[in-house]
């Protein structure tokens, strides 16, 4: 690899080293390789200072359908896959309770 090309190589990996990455809850895996997540926060309220929480919900690319509603999950930014999709599935970090998957 000659110099000049290993440079031009340099900014892209920097660029993948600086994605996103989220843990949040599937609320819904009613799709095929799409998840709903909603990843939840703190925040201090700017002039009160009261700490609130805010949710925000993703949707998911789920290749394998591993996940399922109520599983905790990483999800990190990844380029557009669809008119929604922007984000893509990492790994389970917690499986949900068998019992909520009976009903």
């Amino acid at each position: 690899m000659t110099k000049t090309a290993a440079v031009a190589a340099a900014p892209a990996a920097e660029e993948r080293a600086n994605r996103k990455s989220f843990e949040g809850v599937v609320v819904s895996d009613k799709m095929d390789k799409t998840r709903t997540v909603r990843v939840t926060r703190t925040v201090r309220h700017p002039f009160y200072a009261k700490v609130m929480t805010k949710s925000s919900k993703f949707h998911v690319h789920d290749e394998s359908n591993q996940s399922r509603e109520g599983d905790l999950v990483e999800i990190t930014s990844t380029r557009p896959l669809s008119k929604l999709k922007r984000w893509r599935l990492v790994r389970v970090v917690k499986a949900a309770p068998k019992a909520a998957e009976a009903k």
